[in-house]
């Protein structure tokens, strides 16, 4: 009967609504809430934030803010509605990026930040102590990314991903969802698209080696680890050693206006000779005291425990989330940012906005970009009709 009234009350109860712990979408007010770096770097390397919703977008008056000057620092932090700390419950980070500039070198990552009433928002950068880093970062062709940094506590240390995750490099709006789970597993999505999960000790070094190598055991000194040996059997051939590596060309003859008195006594030029083979080796034969490689004995690591508390990156609790950035050509721009231990509530939160704008954005900026097109070939036409001769400027040097 017991069990029956606490099954019953569960029913009635329901499960526990989800947490929002940070819901941003960076309206009119968004200054109030967000605080740049301003004793980080200095003030010339600093760059400016600008509240827009960029050059191509679903609704003009949906901003969020966006990098606005090249070659330039960028920090600014906010703090959570509340503080989350690692628990029961699942850990979800979820934000847009979009670059609207050719990116070839900028990072675009968000922070999960503990600190609390301590948290220096001015000196906030990249020497701040962070529990999770996540998000792309883009910096030449061969380094494209999404950054999974996480705290480890044991460590004390962050943790890069073993295995990179890849990012969108184009130019419209891409949505980056980050979940840690209490049962040591987490989650990277792209555009609500699941693109890598796994366990945490098997895809960061939050663990010691469960096994090392025997530090008493070494290779004995009789150990014949070479495979191949020479045929003692082979021996070198008679005169080997008197064929020359270069012969008198024979083809050559001297030429018919050679004088000997004037030039000297005529030689025909040298070429390989055929016959050569170089220094002479013997043959290799399979050595028959070959052991194969010697592998050093591995042995159980007493430093090795299982932490089941891998998960709690905010273990003492987490207050701020923010932006740290470098970035060489600007132009990144970010919004909907969610922080929550629901994942249900974060993708219901990318439908009421990420997927609500992105079919009209996209039709926008394929307008956007078909207007460049037309008014270069404008440009081009123009120049033709000019009398702007390209082709033929070289005809005049």
């Amino acid at each position: 009967m017991k069990f029956s009234i606490i099954a019953a009350l569960a029913l009635v109860v329901g499960p526990a609504a989800a947490e929002i712990y940070l819901q941003e979408q960076f309206d009119e007010a968004w200054t109030k809430r967000w605080t740049e770096s301003t004793k980080w770097k200095p003030k010339a390397e600093m760059g400016a934030w600008k509240h827009t919703a960029g050059e191509w977008y679903a609704d003009e008056n949906d901003k969020g803010i966006q990098t606005s000057e090249d070659a330039r620092f960028y920090g600014i932090s906010a703090p959570l509605k509340k503080t989350f700390t690692s628990g029961s419950t699942d850990l979800v980070i979820q934000y847009s990026v979009k670059h609207e500039q050719d990116l070839d070198c900028g990072g675009a990552y968000l922070k999960l930040l503990p600190g609390g009433k301590k948290f220096d928002t001015a000196k906030f950068g990249g020497d701040t102590p962070y529990a999770v880093m996540f998000g792309p970062d883009v910096c030449g062709s061969s380094n494209k990314k999404t950054h999974v940094i996480l705290h480890s506590n044991a460590k004390d240390d962050n943790l890069l991903i073993k295995k990179e995750v890849s990012c969108e490099t184009d130019d419209l709006t891409h949505l980056y969802t980050l979940v840690v789970r209490p049962d040591n597993t987490f989650e990277v999505f792209v555009d609500n698209k699941s693109v890598r999960s796994g366990k945490l000790e098997e895809e960061f070094d939050f663990l010691e080696d469960k096994e090392i190598k025997d530090p008493a055991a070494s290779k004995p000194e009789d150990w014949v680890d070479n495979a191949k040996i020479p045929d003692p059997a082979d021996k070198k051939p008679d005169g080997y050693d008197d064929i020359p590596e270069e012969i008198p060309d024979p083809d050559a003859s001297k030429p018919e206006d050679w004088d000997d008195e004037d030039d000297g006594e005529w030689e025909p030029p040298m070429i390989d000779n055929p016959e050569y083979k170089g220094p002479w080796m013997p043959k290799m034969i399979d050595n028959p005291d070959y052991k194969g490689p010697w592998k050093h004995p591995m042995i159980p690591n007493p430093d090795y425990k299982y932490d089941d508390e891998m998960f709690k990156v905010c273990k003492d609790g987490c207050t701020h989330v923010g932006f740290e950035l470098w970035q060489v050509k600007t132009g990144t721009l970010f919004d909907d940012i969610i922080v929550t231990d629901s994942l249900e509530e974060a993708q219901k939160f990318a439908e009421e906005t990420f997927f609500k704008k992105k079919d009209a954005e996209k039709e926008m900026y394929d307008k956007v970009q078909q207007e460049k097109r037309d008014k270069e070939a404008d440009m081009m036409d123009e120049m033709d009709d000019d009398g702007m001769d390209f082709d033929g400027m070289d005809d005049e040097f």
